[in-house]
């Protein structure tokens, strides 16, 4: 097999790939190709090949000679062939061509060495062509660090581990005795609706093996016996030290569902990388994200002496309206509850003026931008610091005339230059520690899924160079022996350009080399390493599909809501400032029951008022009051009730101003907690959470604590007429605000 590998920089319609006759396999240069190529069209040629002896451990590859008339010019070239190409794009086509044949085959093998020749006359590298030699099937995958694949020698073992995996092996058989799972062919679904597939089923007709009598063991009302078996399990866990399963459910380290899931029925796990499978301390990462920003702005002719980064300046969740230059959070129902111009909250009577008739609409894609994840943060601090600059008059003429919406994209270009260019991510790489909170748990949880039997996936829109580093960073000393990351997952996808990865499909390209070289393939195998593709593909090459896979990200657009939609994956949202809420939520318990108390006691005093001014309004018109005595009540009594009911209820509402302006304010002083609107209702985040997420969490460690087997239930959801059956007939179990 012969291939030809191209790459172009300029816009020429056309690259001319240089070869030569007798040419040696030269290792002068490595190429790395981008995942953005075309295969192009190319000219039938003929090869006359020159077999050389190769040893197991030499590199030298046959030569060959080209011996073809050239395909544009006509003229005899036998160091040339043309192939077209899209502009600004890299191309690498592998073809076979056999001798007397009229037509280009594509083949799937790759070389492993790409030379690399350069002629007068031709623009950029050319490479040369290679023959290549047999190797083993899936070779390529132990190519990641470019050494030439060798068998592997069987490892010592020594007796004491051969007794070890002896009884490993017994313990399954004597479980598989008595135990099986419900396999996806005869799976049904409970009375939830969710699929039993996965779940573990007990052989009646075995239990006598571990001296068990189902038939005495299991009498009497099932009530009694689930409480007595729960009890007797409960002090096993305890005696075995292994913490209670409710411990976790009830801190800020819980798993909370919003639709039932039942993970025993998933066959795949997707995690997103960044602020997901590793989280980036927000001051550092975005820290630098924003100095980067501001450097490219200042390169632009922004003023931007004397700005700093404030991390508290804004949260996630809010909403930039890009019209008026404004910050909002907005609730559930899109009604904006708080709204920041520039670096100065608006008042509640300054924001009724300009949003009191408009709703917070994310669909209107022009005028507002949702601060999806943390990744938001640094460009939406620094465009709210621009506002005031723009305001105050300190933008120069020569920048241009600006209005809120063009300073927006100015902001949003310098820091997609601050991503694009580099250095950022040059700089986290070079020193990962200063930049990404270690977590010894995520490993273990993860490994624990695999065990379990889920495929594991990782999908990130991060380059192969980025995440390879990034993850064994994060991954590698904390998994046992001697793991690498890449252990973990069936499939590693990277560059996989979110969330058009959901929707629609795009070429997929194999990362075959530790270098980052790549070649075309059309279905991903388990222990592949890809660059782009789509969700399709995946779903096509383990034969899974829809509720069968859960994707875990923290992108509520990108990675939630997408896969969900197009293609009703479950899903889970990573949120990791959950802890801190929670942990505020709970400080804040005493001053959120006395702002309560105080509104409570205000609406007592307000209906008592309301219906002695019924009363008042009635007969002043001249018609009798509600009953009889109100409508022969002295003037001056009823007039002198009403005034101290007014004077009180005008008490209750300064008390409450305050304590309502300042609830919330142990999460965040500016806009309060992320997931509430006010005191009572759910924020505009919230709900996109409630929508698209079936389950969240503030990190995917916690997975640890709940097992890969766990059955996610939703909670009740309060409605606003369940006050009345909650005063006269309570109602046992957990209400809880989602």
């Amino acid at each position: 097999m012969f291939y030809l590998f191209s790459s172009s920089d300029n816009d020429q319609d056309s690259f001319v790939i240089f070869g030569s006759e007798n040419l040696e396999g030269d290792e002068r240069q490595r190429s790395q190709l981008l995942d953005h190529g075309r295969v192009g069209k190319c000219t039938t040629i003929k090869l006359k090949s020159s077999p050389r002896t190769t040893s197991e451990s030499s590199d030298i590859y046959p030569r060959f000679s080209i011996s073809r008339t050239h395909a544009l010019s006509g003229r005899r070239a036998p160091s040339c062939l043309a192939l077209p190409l899209l502009a600004s794009s890299w191309l690498f086509a592998a073809t076979h061509l056999q001798e007397n044949a009229s037509r280009v085959t594509p083949v799937r093998a790759l070389p492993r060495v790409l030379s690399v020749a350069r002629e007068p006359g031709l623009h950029g590298p050319c490479f040369l062509l290679h023959q290549e030699p047999w190797r083993p099937p899936r070779a390529e995958s132990r190519l990641r660090s470019g050494r030439r694949w060798r068998r592997r020698e069987p490892a010592q073992v020594s007796v004491q581990q051969e007794r070890e995996r002896e009884a490993r092996r017994r313990r399954r058989r004597r479980r598989g005795e008595v135990f099986y799972a419900t396999p996806s062919s005869k799976s049904d679904v409970d009375y939830l609706g969710m699929s039993t597939k996965g779940d573990l089923n007990v052989k009646m007709e075995h239990l006598e093996a571990f001296g068990i009598d189902g038939q005495v063991t299991l009498e009497g009302p099932i009530e009694e016996v689930a409480k007595m078996e729960a009890d007797e399990a409960e002090d096993l866990l305890r005696n075995l030290g292994i913490p209670s399963p409710f411990a976790c459910r009830y801190s800020p380290r819980g798993i909370f569902c919003t639709r039932t899931l039942n993970l025993r029925s998933i066959s795949a796990i997707g995690y997103d990388m960044d602020y997901t499978l590793m989280h980036y301390n927000v001051m550092a990462w975005e820290g630098r994200a924003y100095d980067y920003c501001m450097e490219n702005l200042k390169n632009m002719g922004f003023p931007v002496d004397g700005l700093s980064f404030d991390p508290d300046l804004v949260i996630r969740g809010l909403v930039i309206d890009k019209e008026r230059g404004n910050l909002v959070k907005a609730d559930r129902f899109g009604h904006v509850k708080r709204a920041m111009h520039g670096t100065q909250m608006l008042s509640t009577r300054a924001m009724s003026e300009i949003y009191g008739r408009e709703l917070v609409d994310l669909r209107k894609e022009s005028q507002w931008e949702f601060l999806n994840t943390l990744f938001s943060v640094s460009e939406a601090v620094a465009y709210m610091q621009m506002v005031d600059r723009l305001d105050d008059g300190s933008v120069a003429a020569e920048v241009g005339l600006l209005d809120y919406k063009g300073l927006f994209k100015a902001v949003g270009k310098a820091l997609f230059r601050a991503h694009v260019e580099g250095q950022l991510k040059s700089e986290i790489m070079s020193k990962p520690e200063l930049f990404v909170e270690p977590d010894p748990e995520l490993p273990l949880a993860l490994l624990d899924q695999k065990e379990a039997g889920k495929k594991l996936l990782l999908i990130t829109n991060s380059d192969y160079h980025y995440t390879d580093k990034m993850m064994k960073h994060s991954f590698n000393r904390f998994l046992p022996n001697n793991m690498d990351w890449r252990d973990l997952f069936d499939i590693v996808i990277v560059s996989a350009r979110k969330p058009e990865f959901f929707q629609m499909s795009h070429p997929m390209y194999e990362v075959v080399t530790g270098e980052g070289l790549m070649r075309p393939c059309f279905k991903a195998c388990t222990g592949g390493l890809y660059s782009g593709g789509s969700a399709q593909m995946v779903e096509n090459s383990l034969n899974i599909h829809g509720d069968e896979i859960l994707y875990v990200g923290d992108h509520i657009y990108t990675d939630v809501s997408q896969s969900k939609v197009h293609l009703r994956w479950r899903t889970a949202l990573i949120c990791r400032e959950l802890e801190e809420e929670y942990s505020a939520l709970i400080r804040s318990q005493d001053h959120r029951a006395t702002l309560i108390d105080l509104i409570n006691q205000k609406e007592v005093v307000g209906d008592l008022f309301n219906q002695l001014r019924l009363a008042s309004q009635r007969r002043n018109k001249g018609r009798p009051a509600q009953t009889i005595a109100a409508t022969s009540m002295d003037d001056q009594e009823l007039t002198e009730s009403m005034q101290k009911l007014l004077i009180v209820m005008q008490r209750l509402d300064n008390k409450i101003a305050p304590l309502l302006e300042t609830d919330g304010e142990l999460f965040n002083k500016r806009w309060g907690y992320l997931s509430r609107a006010g005191l009572w209702d759910k924020s505009h985040l919230m709900r996109q959470i409630e929508k698209y997420a079936d389950i969240y969490t503030s990190r995917v460690s916690n997975f640890l604590h709940y097992t890969p087997f766990m059955y996610f239930r939703s909670q009740e959801q309060s409605l606003a007429h369940d006050s009345y059956f909650q005063k006269h007939w309570p109602i046992n179990g957990l209400s809880v605000d989602n």
